[in-house]
């Protein structure tokens, strides 16, 4: 008992037979007028159109947060300059008030002579 090669007419046959399921198997496919194939083409359709709104939200969500940090970074900056404004005035205020005190010595030193 050995191994029996299969012949030349086994060998066609077991290929026609191949082909044969090939063709059969294509045939038993739906074609693109299936209601089936149809409704999964529109369900399809629909996902993509959802996908399209959910990114589109998605963008406009993203557009509002750097909006928002635009706008607190420039709310950030006018609070740095007005702060740099307030310690320029206060530093500018106390060095006329310390010119006016050694004015006021000045003149008291010259009118006691």
């Amino acid at each position: 008992m050995g191994f029996k090669e299969p012949s030349f007419l086994d060998r066609q046959s077991a290929a026609q037979n191949a082909r044969k399921n090939i063709l059969e198997k294509f045939k038993a496919k739906p074609g693109p007028d299936d209601p089936a194939v149809i409704k999964r083409a529109a369900e399809r359709q629909a996902l993509v159109a959802e996908r399209a709104k959910a990114q589109k939200l998605k963008d406009a969500e993203k557009a509002a947060k750097k909006a928002r940090a635009a706008e607190l970074a420039a709310e950030a900056e006018a609070e740095a300059l007005r702060v740099q404004a307030a310690k320029v005035a206060a530093a500018e205020a106390l060095k006329a008030e310390q010119k006016a005190a050694r004015d006021a010595r000045y003149a008291a030193r010259k009118k006691k002579k």
